[in-house]
């Protein structure tokens, strides 16, 4: 009678497969290209919750791959430092204006950008 064997415990964000940072580049290439065109009111309206959705689905990536580097370890603080900024910016509002809404897009699309870096740096 074969034994069966415990599986290692995984954390979620090892059992999702990986991000799609080229898609994620992308969108954010939409509002920081130098040459980037300010967006139309309906592209707001789709590239913030775009941006935010790229936002959760890196946020825990990072966070763990960072957390297995030694607590003294720069690499590990630069990434914790962009997890809560990150984070902090999943709570701003969208904005009452097209130019409050613009800048909070923007802002989110900084931190993809950061945390996509972080998730190229950091994988093994």
């Amino acid at each position: 009678m074969p034994h069966a064997t415990a599986q290692p415990a995984t954390t979620a964000a090892e059992e999702q497969s990986p991000p799609d940072i080229a898609t994620m580049r992308a969108a954010v290439r939409r509002l920081l290209a130098a040459d980037a065109e300010p967006p139309t009111p309906d592209e707001l309206s789709t590239l913030a919750p775009l941006l935010r959705g790229h936002i959760n689905a890196l946020v825990l990536i990072v966070e763990t791959a960072a957390r297995h580097l030694p607590k003294d370890d720069v690499p590990r603080a630069c990434a914790m430092a962009c997890v809560g900024e990150a984070r902090m910016r999943l709570r701003l509002g969208d904005g009452d204006t097209e130019t409050v809404r613009a800048a909070v897009a923007v802002r989110l699309a900084r931190s993809v950008n950061a945390l996509a870096d972080h998730y190229e740096n950091l994988r093994p």
